[in-house]
């Protein structure tokens, strides 16, 4: 047991650790989460271990403790100066305090002067796996005492138990974020940020079974960049990459959130427009049109303008067949456009 007079003092020593101890804290990400049963779980264990009202589990941040879980009343967070966990994280252990009445630094704080005036603390520091304390389980009683031998080994096995839930939510997290990396990694085109065709190809199918639910059109917008491979020959394939980038940005900043744009192949381009009828679907075409070609290329002292050929394919409810006739037809006429003169938009099935 450490007596009060071993408490260390409210104020780091080494202000420098503290921002090591601060580190540890934030890469677990838990500050602010929301309640979980399982710490609510181990707190109300702690209370009944330990034969006293009130148990927190409290994780100590820069300029408060904030409460990830309390049994006995009501808390979220207090100032750090107000809280008896901030002596607890500057030790090495346990710490009790019989009575926070006779101790200095705990007699004023709102818990000991307030409703319900409590008078023993004792907690186990919670040891990042560095071994750094973010924060603390402990236990308070309105009458002064201390724990015994065995109900303070059992708040030390609590504590154990709470860092090994606070690793284990960290490690869930991490891995979700990763799993969220790797699936945007699988359906996303590196060089444009656009869904790769892959992508599309699995969104078409969910789309195409939506409109014939919902009754609502379907049109796809199939974009060609005119003359692309001359770019790549006359300038080479990092300035083709270049624009190619710059045109894919274009389209991301251009589509509503219900869209998909992809990046269906090389320099060819698809936009998937749910619920939007063949008229939208050519309007939207000349728009991205003009906006492509009043794109500027910087070319070192020169500058780079390149111009898109557009097809259209756009079907009601009825109409749709399956999967792939909305890109045949969006591609027939692409081709179109393209003989047609480059650097126009063909609708349909005009």
């Amino acid at each position: 047991m450490l007596a009060a007079e071993n408490v260390h003092t409210l104020v780091p020593t080494r202000p420098q650790a503290d921002l090591f101890r601060l580190a540890a804290l934030h890469r677990y990400h838990i500050l602010d989460t929301p309640a979980c049963e399982d710490f609510s779980f181990l707190t109300e264990l702690a209370t009944k271990v330990c034969e006293v009202p009130y148990a927190f589990i409290s994780l100590v941040d820069a300029d408060r403790v904030w409460i990830k879980s309390c049994s006995g009343m009501q808390m979220g967070e207090l100032p750090r100066g107000e809280s008896y966990c901030s002596l607890a994280v500057l030790g090495d252990a346990a710490t009790e305090i019989p009575d926070l009445t006779q101790d200095y630094r705990t007699a004023g704080m709102a818990l000991t002067v307030n409703a319900p005036h409590m008078r023993m603390y004792s907690s186990v520091a919670l040891k990042s796996s560095d071994g750094h304390a973010i924060g603390t389980l402990c236990v308070l009683d309105t009458q002064p005492g201390r724990l015994s031998d065995d109900k303070r080994a059992m708040l030390v096995k609590l504590a154990r138990q709470v860092m090994a839930l606070i690793e284990l939510r960290a490690n869930e997290r991490t891995l979700e974020a990763t799993v969220r990396e790797l699936e945007m990694l699988a359906t996303t085109d590196e060089l444009t940020g656009l869904h790769n065709r892959r992508s599309l190809l699995q969104r078409v199918k969910f789309e195409v079974a939506r409109a014939r639910r919902f009754r609502s059109p379907l049109s796809a917008v199939m974009i060609d960049l005119d003359h692309f491979k001359k770019i790549n020959d006359e300038y080479g394939h990092a300035v083709g990459d270049q624009v190619l980038a710059a045109v894919g940005r274009l389209v991301r900043e251009n589509v509503r959130v219900i869209d998909v744009p992809s990046r269906y192949g090389g320099e060819e381009l698809c936009v998937l427009l749910p619920n939007t009828p063949v008229e939208g679907a050519c309007k939207f075409a000349e728009s991205l049109r003009l906006k492509i070609e009043a794109l500027v290329h910087p070319l070192g002292v020169r500058q780079l303008h390149v111009t898109a050929s557009l097809g259209v394919g756009s079907f009601n409810h009825m109409e749709i067949d399956d999967v792939e006739s909305l890109f045949k037809q969006a591609d027939a006429a692409l081709y179109r456009a393209k003989h047609g003169g480059r650097n126009r938009v063909a609708c349909g099935s005009d």
